[in-house]
């Protein structure tokens, strides 16, 4: 039976003007969930109106989904509502705070106004542009690019927004640093250097096991097993500062949430690892067990001293004399120290872990079993990381080669001949 004439077939609309003036459209999107589903679209002028009306039609034609009857939001609203909802229960608190103070300081300013669903890959690129002509480091546009990009993910999800445009914006390339691990005579330095001072073990756990700082103050005793065969060590939590909130009724008349009378919330809290990888078992060198074992006793000595004072809650491994847990800012000082005391050049706490998987990678252990013990969640971060190691193994693996299909070491050269010489000379 043919269409009746005239008759307006599913996504077509109609350009029409209303009692105030005002030009409308209304595009008919057929049905769903036995609902009729219609787009009203809006102007000052026909010409405004049809504009929309084609480029509604031109996204249907791509097969992007037409968001109907959601009440516009702009883009503070959605991301307030996506950090305090949504983010909030999905991140570590640090990690909470991190992204506020980007969505307050940078991102609010600059796109706050926009409405949700008119918001363009070109306002992103105008506002990436701009922090960078600022002087703001890359890897912190690309924190917020990505703060953005989860953002606009659940809002398409939830029929928000058409289509999340921050996937077609390219984020911005952060070169990686590269790593400076300690060489092996400076790590031996170290640990020389730590022998005999409190809470000795906890640097040859950095630097054996290549730990983080908060998985090695959140360790606790009943997660190191040192009568195994061999001794093991299960990573499982870590500790973590969680910053304050403020508890007053004015928060911009109060000041920080730090010095709030009524702060709620902050101070070091046990957290579980990021990702699945984060959770995993590490054999103990035989060295570090001896250590560990040491360190027990010595903490147990404490406890009886300290008596009524001492309040270790979590039973964790490296602690004040009276328990509690260790400041991770004291923490780092001590490392300091330590790096001082032993002669060895400045370096951050997180070398220490840099060190550990640069010797194993360089003593030929597979890059899998860095990756694990790291607590990696890809291969790709290991091997990208610590890509100064890449020439050694290179050379390894040449000689090996070598071994495998003449049997023999690779041949002398001329230069090698006289280098010999001179030594048989000497």
């Amino acid at each position: 039976m043919a269409a009746r004439k005239g008759r307006r077939g599913a996504g077509e609309g109609a350009i029409y003007k209303d009692a105030s003036g005002r030009w409308r459209a209304t595009v008919d999107l057929g049905w769903k969930a036995g609902k009729r589903q219609r787009k009203y679209l809006s102007g000052k002028t026909r010409a405004e109106v049809a504009e929309k009306l084609r480029s509604l039609r031109r996204e249907q034609e791509d097969g992007v989904a037409i968001v109907t009857g959601a009440k516009p939001l702009t883009m503070e609203q959605w991301l307030t509502f996506w950090l305090d909802t949504i983010a909030a229960r999905k991140v570590r608190p640090s990690t909470l705070a991190t992204y506020r103070g980007y969505v307050r300081n940078r991102i609010v300013p600059a796109l706050g106004a926009v409405r949700l669903d008119r918001l363009t890959p070109e306002h992103l690129e105008a506002f990436y542009r701009r922090c960078e002509t600022e002087g703001l480091a890359a890897a912190s546009v690309l924190q917020m690019h990505r703060i953005v990009s989860r953002a606009l993910k659940v809002a398409h999800r939830r029929g928000r927004v058409a289509r999340n445009v921050a996937t077609l914006v390219d984020p911005p390339s952060v070169d990686r640093e590269e790593v400076r691990p300690l060489t092996a005579s400076d790590a031996r330095a170290v640990l020389d250097t730590a022998k005999g001072q409190r809470n000795a073990a906890r640097w040859s756990v950095a630097l054996a096991l290549g730990l983080r700082q908060g998985e090695a103050l959140g360790l606790p005793w009943d997660a190191v097993d040192l009568d195994a065969t061999p001794a093991t060590l299960t990573v499982r939590q870590a500790l973590q500062r969680r910053p304050w909130e403020h508890g007053c009724a004015d928060p911009k008349t109060c000041g920080t949430a730090r010095r709030c009378p009524h702060r709620t919330g902050g101070g070091l809290v046990i957290v579980r690892p990021k990702s699945r990888a984060g959770r995993r078992t590490i054999v103990i060198p035989p060295n570090l067990a001896v250590s560990l074992r040491a360190h027990r006793a010595t903490q147990r000595a404490e406890c009886g001293a300290a008596g009524g004072e001492w309040v270790n809650e979590h039973d964790l491994v490296f602690v004040q004399p009276n328990g509690r847990p260790l400041d991770p800012r004291a923490d780092h000082r001590a490392w300091q120290d330590l790096l001082s005391q032993a002669g060895v050049r400045a370096a951050r706490l997180h070398d220490a872990r840099h060190t550990m998987a640069s010797l194993l990678l360089a003593q030929g252990v597979h890059p899998r079993v860095v990756m694990e013990i790291m607590g990696h969640s890809q291969i790709s971060l290991t091997l990208g990381t610590y890509s100064h190691v890449a020439p050694e193994l290179s050379t390894d693996a040449a000689d090996r080669m070598g071994a495998a299909l003449w049997g023999t070491a690779a041949p002398a050269t001329d230069s090698d001949d006289d280098r010999k010489k001179e030594v048989e000379g000497d």
